[in-house]
């Protein structure tokens, strides 16, 4: 037992010397179980009665889905709350908590009242999904079982909240459902509607990627960027990807200058660095690598 205090004793001593504690006196960042529970519960809001058994019917409709907003809104708000008190810290401001409650409550207002058109736009790619896999019976699959269309559903309350500067609880949500899905779509990426992500698996689609309406992209698609200095972290770096484009798995898209022309398909393991007129076919026949234009 001696041994094992001082195992304990040296563990202490490392978060002295080593940092990586957050001191409740000190420094108060978001929980992720909490952040985990609000993703859980705005998923469920999203598409209510798909995501958690909450025994929702023509009756209670109202009342239910009221209660779990309330729930919601009350640790987004605590949450927000963290994460805005630890931007001041980082910026060297004062003025937190009070502050950071009231910017809170308004940010998470905010997105309460834009909840009806994120829906509208995430029943648009339920519906892009559905048209665009044959494998897809209703509906109703696609919003229970494929992971494309969470990863997505959660990227779209993210970036919100990304577009708005809120610290961390972005990245955490997205990295959250990064490690359930396979799927990593930074917050900060700008998706239009009616996109589809099919298979899913290993698709990383960067921060300041640009992405058109009726997209379709593979498992194993990067949109990235090159190779860029710390310093350059505020410039484009991932592509755009213009509306009707068609990427097959295993792509690699690189680059904040690279503009994927609208209606283009590229084929499975391309490699790309530059850009392509609308309507470009690129695709990799036994080893050699091909571009076909339309004029």
């Amino acid at each position: 037992m001696e041994t094992f205090t001082r195992s304990i004793d040296a563990l202490i001593a490392s978060y002295e010397s080593s940092g990586g504690i957050n001191h409740r006196t000190g420094q108060n960042l978001p929980s992720k179980e909490a952040v985990h529970a609000i993703v859980a519960d705005l998923e469920t809001l999203a598409f209510p009665g798909y995501r958690q058994e909450d025994g929702i019917d023509d009756t209670n409709a109202a009342f239910v889905i009221g209660e779990l907003a309330h729930r919601t809104a009350r640790a987004l708000v605590n949450e927000t709350t963290k994460s805005l008190e630890y931007g001041y810290r980082l910026g060297g401001r004062s003025g937190c908590p009070a502050a950071c409650h009231l910017e809170a409550r308004s940010l998470v207002q905010d997105l309460f009242d834009a909840l009806p058109g994120i829906r509208s736009v995430l029943m648009e790619d339920v519906a892009a999904a559905f048209d665009g896999d044959p494998a897809a019976k209703s509906t109703e699959e696609v919003i229970l079982s494929y992971p494309g269309l969470e990863a997505l559903t959660v990227h779209r309350f993210a970036h919100f909240l990304w577009n708005r500067g809120i610290p961390l609880i972005p990245r955490m949500m997205s990295e959250y459902v990064h490690a359930k899905t396979g799927i990593d779509i930074h917050p900060g990426a700008t998706i239009g509607g009616r996109f589809f992500i099919d298979h899913g698996t290993g698709v990383v689609i960067g921060e300041t990627a640009v992405i058109g309406r009726n997209v379709k992209i593979y498992q194993g698609v990067t949109l990235g960027a090159l190779s860029v200095r710390k310093c350059e972290g505020d410039h484009k770096r991932h592509p755009t990807i213009e509306d009707g484009v068609t990427i097959y798995s295993g792509a690699t898209i690189l680059g904040g200058g690279t503009v994927i022309g609208a209606g283009s398909v590229i084929g499975g393991n391309v490699w790309l660095t530059t850009s392509l007129p609308p309507g470009s076919r690129v695709y990799v026949p036994q080893g050699d690598f091909i571009v076909d234009c339309k004029d």
